[in-house]
């Protein structure tokens, strides 16, 4: 993809995860990204605003250089800062990428994915926060979950943002992708928040706006005596079924 156009859609997309009427972040929570190219990926710079944020909040980075850091267990927060200088394109730029960098180069070098958002919708956290977190999404609620969200959520324990958080990540994905053949659409961090992966920035909105709907009928349901699950075989049938992948489809997924 051409850097001007993913830039546009990344800002773009940015914007609308960032937009307060939705609940999904406030301040300079989250980030977002997009692969360039082969070679690289735009990723939201620390401290910015997904809001507000100009062509000037993102920074391009390698992925080469930035996913070498995950094989050095010696780095310190100093040595990650200098690695995430190093892996920048254009050396000039002064805004620090997102703490979260090496997250969004994993998922981007996965197939098929070529934006990510990151989020902390309220709704969601309120599930990530409790107690009950991994029993309450450990199972599909309704069809629509599954169409726009996939079969299940990528889920991780509460890890150290930055480094040991992208290692924890890489584990679950790597496990998701054993257990089920594909690759995911959601992942779900405790006491954190969401992250959605996408082919295209419509469909990261998709997913992560599914997502939200999900955390509040689920929450929901606790009123009414607790979620009731649909079978591993219901959930097969939806995820496979072809009008609904032909539904997948005229989403733009």
């Amino acid at each position: 993809m051409p850097q001007d156009s993913a830039l546009t859609q990344l800002i773009s997309l940015s914007h609308n995860l960032g937009n307060p009427a939705l609940d999904y972040v406030i301040l300079a929570e989250g980030n977002t990204s997009t692969r360039v190219d082969a070679e690289s990926f735009l990723v939201k710079a620390s401290g910015t605003e997904l809001r507000t944020i100009e062509a000037s909040g993102f920074v391009h980075l390698r992925f080469d250089k930035v996913l070498s850091l995950l094989e050095d267990e010696s780095l310190g927060d100093s040595g990650v800062k200098a690695g995430m200088e190093a892996a920048k394109v254009d050396p000039s730029v002064a805004a620090r990428p997102s703490v979260e960098a090496v997250l969004h180069a994993l998922a981007l070098q996965l197939d098929g994915v070529h934006f990510v958002g990151h989020t902390h919708p309220t709704a969601i956290n309120a599930l990530t926060c409790s107690v009950g977190f991994e029993a309450a999404i450990s199972g599909r609620l309704f069809p629509d979950e599954i169409v726009i969200g996939g079969i299940a959520p990528v889920v991780v324990p509460y890890t150290d943002p930055g480094l040991p958080l992208a290692r924890k990540v890489r584990e679950r994905i790597n496990q998701y992708l054993d257990d089920y053949g594909e690759v995911p659409k959601v992942i779900l961090m405790q006491n954190h928040g969401f992250i959605a992966l996408g082919k295209t920035a419509q469909q990261v909105e998709n997913i992560t706006a599914m997502a939200v709907k999900t955390a509040r009928v689920l929450l929901g349901t606790y009123a009414m005596g607790g979620p009731h699950f649909l079978t591993d075989q219901q959930v097969e049938r939806i995820h496979t079924r072809p009008d609904e992948l032909y539904r997948r489809k005229q989403l733009g997924e």
